[in-house]
């Protein structure tokens, strides 16, 4: 890949009338509107793959918890290979191990095939271009407004899955699931790989320019705002720390966030991987459910910026506590849908996981940054990202276990809340306004 000299580069940060970061960002939107809803395809797979092979569904919703078994395993090299490489590098090869997966499920017959294809370079592969793969750099962009331009950046799978997810399904009914694999491969090919090449960057001091797009003058501190520095931090020992992994790992935060992480994860895709699946069994069409994974990617466009944007203002603890609420709620309709069919509570299920539920991903990019920023944070998040993928790969292969034990998903919605309310009761023990206060919080302090 060719090189910018320093004087093209400074050429590039300062030539634009707006800050490079938001191009960043545009790239981000861009990458996790495809990427993203690759990995979510497989809840449209899932029931021609059951229906043509009659596996079980522990059986086959565990390609997806294998895929994240994977990602456990990789998201550590991840990092260390984002503080390395670059997103240049990281996201393409992503982007290469999951058009493969796809294509390579096309010409499987064997369960083990497809924990191979769509379990470990689909799903596993695709943790290079997810949420986890973007948290990697995009803090290192925006300070000020982190979880506004995170969930900008991550609102891009939600627009994916209202535009993709009904072409994937389309396709599936007229040519089957493995035409639907081969056209999602190609879109990854012409698209995901060339715009990263091109367009994305690691940190903006590679483009001589500063977080936020602040004046070089106005950079030495980490947190420049108008006076605002001394109110914003409140633990300067911590701040001022340069964390590495074996300091961080000696914390109770570091801990306590990976509990957090990991059981909220587990509720996330728990659903999004049943929920087709299931909506069928109680008498909706596929069609529908179909669209009704893809309505709740489009209200999680609204819910992940608006909730970034939220957690900037009144702080992250009260906007995870509000999206594990979301998730929380969302398995009571789940539950209430089987006894009391209606449009109302599937439209209400909807909202609740989209608008509220997927703003947590926002916040989940925001958190490590505001508390592990630095030279090493890349290695930091990557073994936070790890042990909190064990959550996600556990989720739909515990919940499929539940179903093929009891033949109803009534235990496994249960087993669901209690997690989200674990989940909330963990980020407040981690409590990152007690190590630097969010934008909205210092400006109160100043009046």
């Amino acid at each position: 890949m060719p090189r910018l000299n320093q004087k093209n580069k400074l050429a590039l940060g300062s030539s634009l009338p707006f800050y490079y970061g938001w191009i960043v960002v545009l790239v981000a939107f861009l990458t996790m509107a495809i990427a993203v809803n690759a990995r979510t395809s497989f809840s449209l797979l899932f029931p021609p793959i059951l229906s043509e092979f009659k596996w079980s569904r522990g059986v086959t919703a565990g390609v997806f918890s294998i895929g994240f078994i994977v990602s456990t395993l990789l998201t550590p090299c991840i990092g260390l290979m984002m503080d390395k490489l670059g997103p240049r590098v990281v996201l393409p090869f992503g982007a290469v191990l999951t058009s493969a997966g796809l294509i390579g499920s096309t010409i499987s017959s064997e369960s083990w095939h497809f924990y191979f294809t769509l379990g470990v370079l689909l799903i596993g592969g695709s943790v290079f271009m997810s949420y986890f793969g973007h948290t990697l750099f995009l803090p290192n962009w925006f300070d000020r407004k982190r979880g506004f331009a995170m969930g900008l950046a991550f609102a891009g799978a939600g627009l994916g899955a209202i535009l993709l997810l009904p072409l994937i399904q389309n396709i599936i009914l007229s040519d089957g699931w493995r035409q639907a694999a081969f056209v999602l491969a190609l879109i990854i090919i012409l698209i995901v790989i060339p715009i990263n090449l091109i367009f994305q960057r690691h940190r903006p001091e590679e483009l001589g320019l500063e977080v936020d797009g602040d004046e070089i003058s106005n950079a030495n501190t980490k947190l420049s705002d108008s006076g605002n520095l001394n109110t914003r931090i409140v633990d300067q020992y911590w701040y001022d720390k340069e964390w590495t992994l074996s300091t961080a790992m000696r914390t109770g935060k570091f801990w306590w966030l990976i509990v957090s992480f990991s059981t909220a994860l587990y509720a996330w895709y728990a659903v999004q991987v049943h929920q087709t699946k299931y909506l069928i069994d109680v008498g909706v069409s596929a069609d529908f459910a179909a669209f009704a994974l893809g309505l709740v990617g489009l209200t999680g466009v609204i819910g992940q910026i608006s909730l970034g944007a939220f957690s900037d203002k009144f702080g992250r603890e009260i906007a995870w506590t509000i999206a594990l609420m979301g998730f929380l709620l969302t398995y009571a309709c789940l539950f209430l849908i089987k006894f009391f069919p209606s449009m109302t509570l599937i439209y209400l299920m909807v909202g609740l996981q989209g608008f509220i539920g997927y703003g947590l991903a926002s916040v989940f990019g925001s958190v490590p940054a505001d508390l592990f920023s630095g030279k090493y944070y890349g290695r930091i998040f990557g073994v936070i990202g790890g042990f909190s993928n064990i959550g996600a790969a556990a989720g739909p292969w515990i919940t499929g276990i539940f179903y093929d034990y009891n033949d109803n998903y009534n235990s496994a919605f249960l087993f669901a809340i209690i997690l989200c309310l674990i989940s909330i009761l963990a980020m407040w023990l981690v409590g990152p306004r007690k190590v630097v206060l969010v934008m909205g919080k210092a400006q109160k302090i100043n009046l």
